[in-house]
């Protein structure tokens, strides 16, 4: 982890996981816009100016205030071999205290699926919210029927807890969602890489 001037970066072997920038607009709105259909089945409904430079900028300026207050960390995923945005990786709703938690939310896209840069992107996260930010456990959910999130998860050391009931609306509609958990010190499986 590199931390500049309250710039956190996180490096992993082929990408840097960052704050957004204003700059980082059009590469993020055209990638979002080329894998709409990708995305959109798994997601909350996009906005109708959801690829809007407004929309975009007000998503910068979250990014900042929730980095700074420690109540999120939303990176983008940037390649370093070229400096695409691959998609991104989003530390939220820390929570501190008797809880010391945080919830995982990712989308990658599509020209980037199946490459292994979801995994290597969980991996680094984990592995900063565990030691740089002292966080005990790690929750992501994801529809029951997306496999490829499941797996990611699963080949990443989250454990299968559950499903929540009506937990988001997808598309409109209330969708249950399976949940996952990683613990710092999980004694349910792999506890070598923490």
């Amino acid at each position: 982890m590199i931390a500049r001037r309250g710039k956190i970066r996180i490096e992993t072997e082929r990408m840097s996981l960052r704050l957004p920038t204003h700059s980082d607009f059009r590469d993020w709105a055209g990638l979002r816009e080329m894998s709409a259909e990708f995305l959109q089945p798994w997601e909350p409904g996009w906005a109708v100016d959801h690829l809007t430079r407004k929309s975009f900028t007000n998503r910068v300026y979250w990014a900042q205030r929730s980095a700074t207050k420690g109540t999120a960390m939303p990176f983008f995923m940037i390649r370093r071999a070229d400096d695409a945005v691959l998609g991104a990786i989003t530390l939220d709703n820390i929570r501190r205290g008797p809880a010391q938690a945080g919830t995982l939310g990712y989308w990658v896209g599509e020209p980037h699926k199946r490459q292994g840069y979801m995994r290597e992107a969980i991996d680094a996260i984990c592995h900063f919210a565990f030691r740089e930010l002292d966080l005990s456990r790690l929750e992501a959910a994801c529809l029951p029927e997306n496999a490829a999130s499941r797996g990611v998860l699963e080949k990443s050391g989250f454990k299968y807890e559950g499903v929540a009931q009506s937990y988001l609306q997808i598309n409109g509609r209330w969708r249950n969602h399976v949940l996952y958990a990683m613990l710092r010190n999980d004694r349910r499986g792999r506890t070598d890489t923490y």
